[in-house]
């Protein structure tokens, strides 16, 4: 590394706000916590009302419930909020991953719907749910290739 990179990292960390890492953990043990707790208790809810609806589907709409309320929330500005305050207790539960989605179609929406919302909606999840893709394929073929083929 030459001498002006060293100068130039040093001025960086020089002028970066310093974070208050303990802070910052509780803030994201406390959203994430929340979000965690109203899953939780929509699957209750959801469980009580549905009794005769299979708990792998009560699961689905409770993930699907997640989503909704964070879409919604996200396209009246309060989950960008919730994020900022929250760090990663917002982003990494799939509230998040709705966000992620919504954002960039919401701020692409009056350039039309095709060039517009469908273009620009994964601009931001579309490399998550690449690699999510690509390394379960890669490691489904590790274990295919270590353990054999599975017997039906």
């Amino acid at each position: 590394m030459n001498e002006h990179n060293k100068e130039y990292l040093k001025f960086v960390n020089d002028h970066n706000p310093k974070t208050k890492h303990l802070a910052t953990l509780v803030r994201a043990f406390f959203v994430g916590g929340f979000i965690s707790c109203l899953g939780q208790s929509l699957y209750d809810i959801y469980t009580f009302l549905f009794k005769s609806i299979p708990d792998t589907h009560i699961k689905n709409i409770v993930a699907i419930s997640l989503v909704l309320i964070a879409s919604i929330l996200t396209c009246i500005g309060v989950y960008d909020k919730i994020g900022e305050f929250g760090g990663a207790g917002a982003i990494i539960p799939i509230t998040g991953f709705a966000n992620s989605i919504i954002s960039p179609a919401i701020e692409h929406r009056r350039e039309g719907i095709i060039t517009g919302l469908c273009a620009n909606m994964f601009i931001i999840a579309g490399p998550v749910l690449v690699t999510g893709i690509v390394m379960s394929i890669i490691i489904g073929i590790v274990c295919f290739i270590i353990q054999g083929v599975p017997a039906l």
